[in-house]
């Protein structure tokens, strides 16, 4: 069996002294949690997992688990564990809403690199707070759920309105403002573009937006793992022509080819770059291009994407050569044979 993670020990440590045990019945909302987390200590029938996150949803829900975007219904819960995000508002936002469902206590649990001694000052400041475990570079406390649904309700997610008339949300990829990789690639993207349309990985809608402004777009379909952003993307974008998809874009099955792929995609998995997320959205996007389909792809200099695109595609031209942040490449003709799988799902191609 896998070594426990960080959470794992300190949440074994909660639950087997007298910080904050869990009530002996009733359901657990636990907000964010990652596929590494075993979650020992809870009975599985009890847990209710709580993200937005598409690939963590789908490895939860493959485990059997009960998994849901948010709490609906007015669900109550007997308690609830919160696993900290690095956005601070986006935590703060997750702790009043865990407290707003819950009838009892409230764990959060998060690594100091992520936050949680800041987070543990604020809460303290605000309302009584359980003595603190710290193991693993982190630390776990308590509050109570119905204290903390009125000492922290000012900390409850909402959207919010950014430069230029676009919604985003704590928590979401570059909520302040465009993305400056993003900026790059759009300077480069031709006037008319071809009418079938992807962006993999398109955050709350900008790039998306500025594809729609070019001739000949039909369609273009946001395909986006993280659900806050993708309900952003449909607020900015009211045109008919644009669709959304709740999904993995490295997993992603489109019913028929797309003509070009716009992505700047994320190389990030926690803290470390990870230039293997990008490369597995080049891949991806070879998939799901038709046979003379391209790719207008940003990344980030110091990551390594050339052997990448030179091995799905035919046709590989860089586009800058400022010296910038930023590397722009076109890459035409994929090598591999176009993605025909599954039809979409009612889930993920539902407009909202």
């Amino acid at each position: 069996m896998a070594a426990l993670s960080p959470r794992d020990a300190r949440l074994a440590l909660a639950l087997g002294g007298d910080a904050a045990p869990f009530p002996g019945t009733g359901p657990v909302a636990v907000f964010r949690p990652v596929p590494a987390d075993r979650l020992d200590g809870v009975e599985p029938g009890r847990l209710c997992i709580y993200t937005g996150f598409k690939p963590d949803h789908d490895a939860f829900a493959a485990r059997g688990l009960t998994v849901a975007r948010a709490p609906e219904g007015g669900a109550r819960h007997a308690a609830a564990l919160v696993c900290l995000p690095r956005a601070r508002a986006f935590a703060q936002g997750l702790i009043a809403a865990a407290c707003a469902v819950t009838d009892g206590p409230v764990l959060v649990d998060g690594q100091k690199t992520d936050g949680v001694d800041a987070l543990l000052r604020a809460c303290r400041a605000r309302m009584e707070v359980g003595e603190a475990i710290s193991k693993a570079h982190g630390k776990l406390f308590a509050l109570d759920g119905p204290a903390g649904a009125t000492a922290l309700a000012d900390w409850r997610l909402a959207p919010q309105r950014i430069a230029g008339g676009y919604t985003t949300a704590p928590g979401v990829f570059s909520a302040d403002g465009p993305d400056p990789g993003s900026v790059a690639l759009a300077s480069v993207l031709p006037a008319v573009m071809p009418g079938m349309v992807a962006d993999l990985g398109a955050g709350w809608g900008w790039l998306a937006a500025q594809v729609l402004a070019r001739e000949g777009v039909r369609e273009i379909h946001l395909i986006e793992a993280e659900a806050d952003a993708l309900d952003c993307a449909r607020m900015n974008l009211s045109d008919p022509r644009a669709h959304f998809h709740w999904a993995d874009a490295t997993a992603f099955r489109a019913p028929v080819p797309f003509d070009a792929i716009v992505c700047n995609p994320p190389f990030h998995a926690g803290r470390s770059a990870d230039p293997a997320l990008g490369r597995a959205f080049v891949a991806a996007a070879a998939g799901l291009l038709a046979p003379s389909g391209t790719l207008w792809l940003v990344a980030n200099r110091h990551l390594a994407y050339e052997e990448a695109l030179a091995a799905a595609f035919n046709r590989v031209a860089r586009l800058d050569d400022t010296g910038g942040s930023y590397k722009l490449f076109r890459a035409d003709q994929p090598r591999r044979q176009p993605s025909r799988g599954a039809r979409l799902s009612p889930h993920q191609g539902r407009r909202r």
